[in-house]
């Protein structure tokens, strides 16, 4: 009896120790994503700081679509995952596909400030970034929340 009792002991701290690291492997797949993004917003965000000033809102389009396509591309990898076999998986995969749609929101607007024909549209388009810009902070938080709860519930530290 006492051979079966420290087999299944071991059998258990062998899965706890595999759902860990799933769970941990995933966290670091969306942060690999969310880190490989910072060049490009960083380009981007610079660019259209120039096509501004420039009075080049066709190249605004033009970045926008580019980082949408980018973001996109984050946004189906992991809608195709299937979350993570892990305490709080779902939610984290939410909180993240939400993060990656609202940074994509962004560059959606960018799209429609590049596309504006006239003055109004404009005005209209850059309250509406106005917007997304102030729930920026709010989302972050959202997301980095989800993320602690799913690191805590699966006995890692969020680095």
């Amino acid at each position: 009896m006492t051979k079966s009792v420290l087999a299944l002991t071991i059998a258990l701290t062998m899965l706890s120790c595999k759902s860990k690291k799933i769970a941990f492997n995933y966290n670091q797949e969306i942060v690999a994503m969310e880190k490989e993004l910072e060049p490009a917003i960083k380009n981007t965000e610079n660019n259209v700081g120039r096509y501004v000033n420039a009075g080049r809102f066709d190249s605004i389009a033009v970045a926008g679509k580019l980082m949408q396509d980018i973001i996109q591309e984050k946004i189906d990898k992991i809608e195709k995952q299937d979350a993570p076999d892990a305490k709080e998986g779902e939610n984290f995969k939410l909180a993240s596909l939400k993060y990656f749609k609202f940074i994509r929101g962004l560059y959606t607007e960018y799209i429609k400030l590049g596309n504006a024909k006239t003055e109004d549209e404009k005005g209209l388009v850059l309250q509406d970034i106005k917007k997304i810009v102030d729930e920026k902070n709010k989302i972050i938080v959202e997301m980095q929340t989800a993320q602690r709860k799913y690191a805590d519930a699966n006995g890692f530290k969020v680095q």
